[in-house]
């Protein structure tokens, strides 16, 4: 029987984190600003998610100057956010220290709701004993004293060099369409980094790409893969059929640039009265499996069958 660990540890220039490991895999999550889960690797590998120490991608809005708010960064990893995307909303300064409190085999991270959009963030963390399973609980909680319509979003900025495994719905609706999709402005369809399949879609990271690309599904079986350093991350989450969801009905979207690749999921889109809270779960998982050579649908569908559970 394994044992989950927790320590406080200073990461690079992203300040004090929270380590949550188990002997197998490791997670480490900001707690000087954020929250990010900052990184999620193999004891000893190397890590699956983006870090922008360098902060690269940083955004401000005016309207967040009025509290001394400063500048939003992405930071890299994982985060929660709220959809529709809008700026200044979307883009609240997360540069606090973020209160936490310890639960059996994780944590829950609870940062101070934001003044001007009278959201509050928590994210509960846990992590298997014995394996890289990784659950975690998004909640926002509507603070203000009106209804706010919106939707869950969580996204995964993951480290470049990679190549992502999107499942398409595959259900048989005989006459009518099973599949609708999302394509931003700036998205090229006939761009070299992604490969429409029958069953995937494959997305590669492509470092120093100068442009960005971004997709969203509807998607039905609930899974993404990312293939990184030898190893295989997978998010999984449940999405409901004929769901509410933003974009169009886009339950799951990813994008890339130059830098990473994010693997983005959401939660129905709903108006939330004053004290009320929604949730929206997602599990991962890590492996040590390459990246198969090619791509090739029958390899893909053994790769899911062995790992997708």
């Amino acid at each position: 029987m394994g044992k989950v660990t927790t320590n406080v540890t200073e990461y690079k220039n992203f300040g004090k984190c929270l380590e949550i490991a188990n002997g197998i895999v490791k997670l480490l999550v900001t707690i000087d600003v954020g929250p990010r889960v900052i990184n999620y690797s193999f004891i000893d590998g190397d890590n699956m998610m983006f870090e922008d120490v360098n902060r690269d991608f940083s955004e401000s809005g005016p309207a967040f100057d009025k509290f001394g708010g400063g500048t939003w960064y992405i930071y890299g990893g994982h985060r929660l956010w709220t959809s529709p995307e809008g700026m200044p909303k979307s883009y609240y300064p997360d540069n606090e220290p973020v209160p936490y409190e310890l639960i059996e085999n994780g944590a829950v991270f609870k940062p101070a709701a934001q003044t001007w959009n009278q959201y509050q963030f928590e994210i509960a963390i846990t992590l298997d004993p014995d394996s890289s399973k990784v659950s975690l609980t998004h909640k926002i909680t509507n603070c203000a004293a009106w209804d706010v319509k919106l939707a869950p979003w969580t996204l995964t900025v993951l480290s470049p060099g990679g190549f992502e495994i999107v499942a398409q719905p595959t259900k048989d609706t005989g006459l009518l369409g099973n599949r609708l999709m999302a394509l931003w402005p700036y998205t090229n369809m006939m761009d070299d980094r992604v490969t429409w399949g029958n069953k995937y879609i494959g997305l590669e990271q492509k470092s120093g790409h100068p442009d960005k690309f971004k997709v969203g599904i509807n998607s039905e079986h609930g899974f993404a893969m990312y293939f990184n350093h030898g190893d295989l991350f997978i998010k999984q989450y449940a999405p409901i059929e004929n769901g509410c969801y933003p974009d169009g009905g886009m339950s799951f979207e990813t994008f890339t640039n130059a830098l990473f690749l994010e693997m983005e999921t959401l939660g129905e889109i709903s108006s939330i009265a004053p004290g009320a809270s929604v949730t929206h779960n997602e599990c991962w998982s890590l492996f040590q499996e390459a990246r198969p050579e090619g791509y090739c649908e029958k390899t893909i569908d053994a790769l899911v069958e062995k790992y997708v559970k």
